[in-house]
């Protein structure tokens, strides 16, 4: 099996640092949707891994956040495509949990729930946090320059061998050749 392992806001859909709290505020990316939907024709099981501390913090609740996911699963469904699952850190990063990324919680549940070692999966995403994450369990970290892709660029730490797309398409288009 395949798989890879997408961030969600600032990679699939834009970011806001007001958080995005309700279905109406989440946009896709151009792009993102046709390219999630030619990894899936492509083979491989696309998973989403975000932090969203924003229910920590109480800006939203779960059902807004399920309403959110509800909305991005059925435009990449449209689109031809499928997410298989969503992993989220719902703590706000004063909670010192093991899931926010940059930790490597979330990864580590992936992995056993599809019974993989993450070891070569491509893992996307646009902050410094999402590619630590990646890096720490032997996943390929992959930076797009779509969110804070840009600003996570002239980071002078990004990890060993990370890959630089313009966008998820790009780095899809990498991928599946």
């Amino acid at each position: 099996m395949r798989l890879a392992i997408l961030d969600r806001d600032g990679v699939i859909n834009y970011d806001s640092n007001a958080f995005i709290k309700n279905p109406e505020e989440w946009k896709p990316i151009p792009g993102s949707l046709d390219a999630i939907a030619h990894l899936t024709q492509s083979s491989y099981r696309v998973v989403v891994a975000t932090n969203q501390s924003g229910i920590g913090r109480g800006l939203f609740d779960m059902t807004a956040f399920n309403a959110i996911n509800e909305k991005m699963i059925n435009a990449v469904n449209q689109a031809g495509g499928r997410i298989d699952a969503v992993f989220f850190c719902p703590h706000a990063q004063s909670e010192l949990c093991n899931c926010r990324k940059p930790e490597n919680g979330l990864f580590k549940d992936i992995a056993e729930r599809f019974g993989l070692d993450l070891k070569g999966t491509p893992a996307i995403g646009d902050s410094l946090r999402d590619l630590q994450a990646a890096a720490s369990v032997g996943a390929i970290p992959m930076l797009v320059l779509t969110g804070k892709g840009l600003e996570t660029q002239t980071a002078d730490k990004l990890p060993l061998n990370t890959q630089i797309y313009s966008d998820l398409a790009q780095a899809v288009g990498n991928l599946t050749g």
